[in-house]
């Protein structure tokens, strides 16, 4: 059976023994130092040395459903005064009271407008759902093992993601050294077409309709499409343009220089913004272009292209000044293959951790809800 009851009924807040150090004064050591959003490097002392709870105070990230405001710790360690330090009494599991926390909606709790607070005397009022302790354990468990889940399929994802600039080292050596002897040709020998976005698009921005894609859209060789906009474009010449076509190179020209994209065939209708330049190629293979400019030899070159002093900026004489090696085109095509299967397991990748974490959230909420 269930009872509600409020966050200073179940466990003392030690904030009185918190000693915050300012970094310049703090001594890397053995124990971590702990802040608002964890730990925050080291230090060569203790204060606490027990099974913890840590709350952000402020800074911490109230109201986000995937950053926690609150994290369990143990051992020795030290706390700067942006996290509340929580211990359960003999009533409450301290894994529960980790997990009821992580994500709780403080919204009607904190204070401040610049940088939000969440005062003691607010989160002592913060009421909480509390089953018989035998099952807080329970929850708790089953909860850490979807956090596992989720943490391991993050991880892998991340493992993957230097996976191809690796295979393009193999296969084609380390061009800062060239060892295979490439030859190298200007892109601007490939180009067949070089544009860049319209400016002034503001106006036909949209809710829906075809893709716009901006800089964060591109990179390391690939398209990125978690952060996407849309747009209604008009009816001119100039929208057809700057219209994307199957196998285009995408190239950021300001800003973050160099990050690169290639269209797949059958990707939909879509536009490019002022701060990329699409070139169509041929006679070499677009995704071994953006391959090379995505390794340390290929950035390196753009880099060299950013004038000091003045805004970062590529123009199409850079772009097509732009060196590029020259194996042969069938070896071109077999990284080609390569980056499509990459591609695929990549999707599936993100697919299952999309799920691990579609499942903690439900588990988190059946679980307060009772019903887990």
């Amino acid at each position: 059976m269930s009872q509600t009851v409020r966050l200073a009924d179940v466990c003392s807040f030690l904030d009185s023994e918190r000693v915050p150090v300012t970094e310049s004064d703090r001594r890397p050591g053995l124990y971590p130092y702990y802040g608002a959003n964890g730990q925050q490097g080291s230090i060569d002392g203790y204060i606490f040395d027990e099974p913890l709870v840590l709350l952000a105070e402020d800074g911490g990230y109230f109201g986000s459903k995937t950053r926690p405001i609150a994290y369990k710790v143990s051992g020795k360690c030290w706390v700067n005064n942006h996290a509340h330090v929580l211990r359960p009494r003999q009533n409450c599991d301290v894994g529960y009271l980790h997990r009821v926390l992580s994500y709780y909606d403080v919204t009607k709790f904190v204070s401040g407008t610049t940088r939000p607070k969440l005062t003691k005397t607010q989160a002592e009022t913060m009421p909480i759902t509390l089953p018989a302790l035998p099952e807080q354990k329970r929850i708790a468990a089953i909860l850490e093992r979807a956090d596992r889940l989720r943490r391991l399929r993050r991880y892998a994802l991340r493992l993957s993601d230097a996976y191809l600039q690796d295979e393009f080292v193999e296969m084609f050596g380390d061009l800062a050294q060239n060892p295979r002897r490439w030859e190298s040709r200007a892109l601007g020998e490939y180009v067949r077409f070089l544009t860049s976005g319209s400016r002034g698009w503001a106006a036909f921005v949209a809710d829906d309709g075809p893709l716009f894609l901006r800089i964060q859209n591109v990179g390391n060789g690939r398209l990125l499409l978690d952060d996407i906009a849309h747009v209604r474009p008009p009816d001119t010449a100039e929208a057809g343009r700057t219209k994307v076509c199957p196998r285009d190179l995408v190239l950021s020209i300001t800003a973050d220089l160099g990050r690169t994209a290639v269209i797949p065939r059958g990707f939909p209708e879509a536009y490019v913004n002022q701060h990329l330049a699409l070139a169509r190629l041929a006679g070499v293979n677009p995704v071994f272009v953006a391959g090379y400019f995505s390794s340390k030899h290929g950035r390196a070159q753009i880099q060299r292209l950013d004038r000091a002093g003045v805004k970062s900026g590529l123009n199409f004489d850079d772009i097509r000044g732009l060196m590029v090696p020259a194996p042969p085109i069938s070896l071109q095509d077999e990284y080609e293959r390569i980056v499509r299967r990459y591609e695929h397991l990549r999707a599936q990748q993100r697919e299952a951790e999309r799920q691990a974490g579609h499942l903690f959230q439900t588990l988190l909420q059946w679980a307060f809800r009772g019903e887990l």
